[in-house]
Order: structure tokens, then sequence, then C-alpha cells
């Protein structure tokens, strides 16, 4: 199910806000006593026509963008079309989502959840793989769908000076959206699957495709991972971590260009060569 296509009605989402750090004094190894600043972490429970659906533990940045990225990669819903609007009240730490006419088969999607390696969400509903043979990419050979060891080296740059809470508090995890070196949108989220979830809800409320994008995650790139991205019809994915088997499976099913453990000049390329403009950097003496 692409990402592709302009909205008809667009779902009236409140901006939510709460604290991304908490500070606190710590004892660290020289006996001495000073204040740090640590994420903050809190409990959002997701709440469909009334309906509980599920709680999210996250660091809050932009919750409505999470809860509507959520529906859409769970595929609970179809069309933007279907929300009518997405409450956040952080008082009491919930999200109310309104639909114009229901979820059909609600009780039977939600029936079966996949454990997953997730940070911060930990499960999907229904069947994993089910939409794969669905997922269409743009061909290797699309200018727009490809990248050069330049333009990786830019995105590289840019995540490097970008400004974050993991910079000032650690323990969170970044995701980011680009079009070739150029940052679209960055957040941060106590886990790597709420950050792609809130890109995902941002680019779905735009009618924005991800044929000629590019994702970034902080975080491993997992089966679960690989499959959202490929859902958002994004057709690389970088990561300053690795890779799991599973993940590099389905990239390689998928036509997906995999770039792992990639920071500063350093990267490798799991699988999607034919997507990869490569400019080798001069071996060096050992």
């Amino acid at each position: 199910m692409p990402y592709s296509g302009r909205m008809k009605r667009s779902p009236r989402l409140t901006a939510a806000t709460a604290p991304l750090t908490h500070e606190l004094d710590v004892l660290d190894e020289f006996g001495a006593t000073r204040r740090i600043a640590i994420p903050a972490e809190r409990a959002l429970t997701v709440f469909v026509d009334n309906r509980e659906l599920v709680t999210l533990m996250t660091l809050g940045a932009a919750p409505e963008l999470l809860v509507l990225g959520y529906l859409r990669n769970q595929r609970l819903v179809q069309s933007i079309d279907d929300i009518d609007s997405i409450t956040v009240d952080w008082d009491v730490q919930a999200a109310a989502v309104k639909t114009r006419a229901g979820i059909e088969n609600f009780d039977q999607k939600t029936a079966k959840r996949v454990v997953t390696t997730g940070c911060g969400q930990g499960t999907v509903f229904g069947d994993l793989m089910g939409d794969l043979a669905s997922i269409r990419l743009p061909a290797a050979d699309e200018p727009s769908a490809r990248i050069s060891q330049r333009t990786l080296y830019g995105l590289l740059n840019a995540m490097r000076v970008q400004e974050s809470t993991y910079k000032s508090a650690g323990s969170v995890h970044g995701c980011a959206l680009f079009r070739q070196d150029e940052l679209l949108m960055f957040v941060e989220d106590v886990g790597r699957h709420n950050a792609i979830d809130t890109i995902a809800g941002w680019m779905w409320l735009r009618g924005m495709g991800g044929e000629d994008k590019t994702f970034y995650t902080t975080g491993r790139l997992t089966s679960e991972m690989v499959i959202k991205a490929a859902q958002m019809g994004v057709p690389i994915i970088v990561s300053r971590s690795g890779v799991t088997q599973m993940g590099h499976q389905l990239a390689v099913q998928l036509g997906l260009a995999l770039f792992g453990r990639a920071t500063n000049r350093h990267f490798i390329c799991y699988s999607g060569q034919a997507r990869f403009d490569s400019q080798p950097e001069p071996a060096r003496a050992i």
C-alpha cells in the first residue's frame, strides 16, 4: 500500500506537547553529584472510537503523527480520509482516534499479534508478511530512486550535525527522511519503531510518496523496520547500526538498497547495490 496521492479530507489533529527530557541529580564515579538530563518516557494509550487499541511508550515529540503512522503501518486503516480526528491529552495519557465510519473487521484485524524486537512497541497486528506482494518500489534505474556515495556522505554529515535529544540526554533513537541529502524531517523517540511511524504519519498527512526518498535510522534494521520503510514506498534505507538476517532477506526480496554501520565516511551496503553509484575511497595502507 504505497504512500501516494493527495488526501481529500485531512483529519483534525491536536498539537499536544510535553517535555522531551527530565533533569535529575546523579552520583558519578568520582563521588561527585551533578545534574544531567535523561529522555522523558511516557505511556500513550490509543483508543479508536472509544475502544482501547494499544499503549505506546513514547518520548512524545509528535504524538498525533505517531498515532497516525501507527494506524497506517499496522494496516488498520486504508485511507487517511477514514480518520476524522486524533486528540492527544497528556493529562490522561491518552490519544482518542475518531473515525468517520468505524474500522471494518476491527476485532479480526487486531486479534493476531506478532511479537517483534521493537523497542517501545513490541507487537504488530495481523500478518507481518501479508502485504509484501502488494508493495511496489521504483525501478533501480530510476534516477530519483538511486543514491551516490557523495550523497550518502552528505546525508551522514547532516545527521552528524543535527541537534538532538540524543546528544543532550542519550537513550533515544532517531529517524529521518531525506530527498537525496536534503533533510525533510527528523524525529526521535524511545523506540525506533515509534520514530518511523511518526515519519509515516507525517508523510501520509501530506500525501507524500517515498519513491524519491531515503530513510535513515539510528537503530538496527529488523524485518519490521524494512517492511515499514517499504510500505512507505522508500527504496533506500540507511542505518547507523546493523541488519538482521530476516531484515536483509526482505530487503533483497523487495529490491531495497540497505546501508548499515553508516557513520562519517564508513558504511556497508548489504543489498540493492544496483541503486548505488559507488565512488570508492582510496585503499588505506595497513
